[in-house]
């Protein structure tokens, strides 16, 4: 397993300013290839450009960003936005809805977004699954939930709501309470109803069921939990025990978190965040606070950044030894899951005594974090983990990691290269175990991670082993910052003095009228946010995260986007597993790394 701390120069994404981008050479290069006129570039608050282009040209665009020199070689996110009930779109073009593309570029370590305005009475795009493999599903999820055709995909059907749904979810005109539907009810026919509809027709996938004298064997894995890692099905054509194909199908875990986002304040969104991937805890407030934050104007105090580092290593630590007990679990071996729960439980052990909760403290706020640290978090970080945990990890290694079993059964197993990663929106650990340290804390850092000195672990062969000892080697480093942070905390408030932060000091609410005042109404309806848009991305436990915040400037996100590494992680299964057997796909499933809570939202 290699170590490397090297990474591009130039590498942290530039402060926002209003025109910024107008003269990026991203731009500079769209404009010389399909004319000024034909783009406008809007003024956000993402730190990237943001170039609206006419929907005639948007294939040919995306098509000329990922053949440039130093290209756009993957498509990070594609989403949309009902912009009916938007008021503050000040030179932007008119549209009623708004598809967004998301590209990024390695070699420049630097992303652009492509928006295309669309009328509601022609609602249509060409598909951009031949530029892009990966837009298949982001394609689907915007026809799923907005109702926007994308002409030529193969396959344009629901996929995160039931085939039998009505209506289009995250349109402005659909409800976003339950109180506001009729009474759910299910009679005998309507049971019967869903249940054909669940029913799996290979021929609608483009699956055949064999030659004239042989047939294959369709096997249905899941849904179930917790074997599949969550409520996940996927479908497998199989020749024997080989996998000729296969169909991933999700959406069981729904639950509409973007949605929610449009219904509470900026404040009471916050425990929502949470339970997006509910093994990252704090880990899933920070790429939304931190992009709240970024439309507000406000910066945090040193203290604040590193205690959200800290927070955030912990549940890292957390969730990859999660990771490594099941994985090592999937594969055969019982004994390290329990070791890996017993270590977990130390560690929780830390974040109750600092945030009061365990797996969903939602205890980072806007501008800060609930409260200081509590006395005697040194000892405890130091005897629960710095301690105690370098040498338990030496006993995985020796005893599963270096285990001749495991070694034969993942070495070689499910292994893609780089440029396949990036073609499928592969980060995180999948991606780093191919060569490639792309690790956003080191290549545009956040919340202080510039600070901080460790490294950043890579493999070489992109296999199922590589993927479990990058994790393995990430645990280390992870403790490396932790000891920065027990070391060098440094002094001073754990709250920005904003007025858009909340609550402010219990003195001034009791010295201050217009602070009470101001108490009052930031708790009661939230601060109120400046309209635009935001948008940050993290290193979370599984890959990138980022949070795309629309604001309306009101209390509440008029659009709220999260892009979770492990909808893409799912949709890369079947380019990876043709022709691998049933057990590999097990062990492949496991070195994924994935929860569906963080895929279906």
């Amino acid at each position: 397993m290699q170590l490397t701390s090297h990474f591009p120069v130039n590498a942290t994404m530039q402060d926002w300013q209003p025109d910024d981008f107008r003269h990026a050479e991203v731009v500079i290069e769209l404009q010389a290839r399909f004319g000024a006129h034909a783009l406008h570039v809007q003024n956000t608050r993402t730190g990237i450009p943001v170039v609206w282009i006419d929907r005639d040209k948007i294939t040919d665009a995306l098509r000329f960003l990922n053949k440039v020199a130093r290209p756009y070689n993957m498509l990070f996110d594609l989403h949309a936005v009902d912009e009916r009930l938007r008021t503050h779109r000040d030179g932007m073009p008119q549209a009623d809805f708004t598809v967004f593309y998301h590209l990024l570029s390695i070699e420049r370590n630097s992303d652009v977004i492509l928006k295309v305005a669309l009328a509601e009475s022609d609602l249509h795009l060409p598909t951009a699954t031949a530029v892009f493999a990966n837009a298949n599903w982001y394609e689907r999820e915007v026809w799923d939930l907005f109702g926007i055709r994308f002409d030529g995909h193969p396959h344009l059907t629901r996929i995160m709501m039931p085939k039998s749904w009505q209506g289009h979810p995250l349109r402005k005109d659909y409800p976003a309470r339950a109180t506001e539907f009729d009474p759910f009810m299910l009679d005998a026919a309507k049971q019967d109803m869903e249940q054909e509809a669940l029913k799996f027709k290979p021929e609608e996938w483009g699956l055949t069921r064999g030659s004239d004298s042989e047939d294959f064997m369709f096997l249905n894995l899941g849904p179930n939990h917790p074997s599949a890692h969550g409520a996940f099905r996927i479908v497998l054509q199989l020749d024997g025990e080989e996998v000729r194909d296969c169909v991933p199908d999700i959406g069981y875990h729904h639950r509409g978190a973007e949605k929610m986002g449009e219904r509470q304040s900026w404040h009471s969104y916050i425990p929502y965040t949470d339970r997006v991937e509910y093994l990252g805890g704090v880990m899933n407030n920070l790429p939304y606070v931190l992009a709240v934050e970024k439309l507000a104007g406000i910066e945090v105090p040193s203290r604040v950044q590193y205690i959200r580092v800290m927070l955030a290593e912990l549940f890292r630590i957390n969730s990859h030894l999660l990771f490594l007990g099941t994985y090592i679990q999937d594969v055969g071996a019982m004994t390290p899951v329990f070791y890996a729960f017993t270590d977990r439980q130390k560690i929780y052990t830390i974040i109750e005594a600092i945030t009061g909760a365990r797996m969903h403290p939602a205890w980072f706020r806007i501008g800060g974090v609930a409260h200081d640290l509590p006395q005697g978090w040194q000892r405890l970080v130091k005897d629960n983990l710095l301690d105690w945990l370098p040498s338990r990890l030496n006993e995985y290694v020796k005893a599963a990691m270096k285990n001749s079993i495991l070694i034969g059964r993942t070495r070689g197993v499910a292994a893609y290269t780089t440029e396949e990663a990036l073609r499928w929106g592969v980060t995180g650990a999948g991606l780093r175990a191919t060569g490639l340290n792309f690790d956003l804390r080191k290549w545009r850092p956040y919340s202080g991670y510039e600070n901080f000195d460790f490294d950043v672990p890579v493999g070489e062969n992109g296999d199922a082993y590589d993927r479990a000892m990058v994790r393995v080697e990430e645990i280390r480093q992870s403790l490396r910052i932790i000891e920065q942070c027990l070391h060098n905390m440094p002094a001073g408030p754990f709250k920005a003095d904003h007025p858009l932060t909340t609550p402010p000091p219990k003195e001034r609410t009791l010295q201050h009228i217009e602070t009470l005042i101001n108490h009052f109404l930031q708790v009661s309806w939230g601060p109120v946010m400046p309209a635009s848009e935001s948008l940050q991305m993290i290193e979370a436990t599984k890959g990138a995260n980022s949070y795309y915040l629309t604001s309306d400037g009101g209390t509440m996100s008029y659009r709220t986007r999260i892009r979770t590494p492990s909808f893409a992680h799912l949709q890369q299964i079947p380019s990876v597993i043709r022709g691998s057997m049933v057990s590999d796909l097990i062990v492949y499933l496991g070195s994924i790394d994935f929860v569906m809570s963080d895929v279906d939202r």
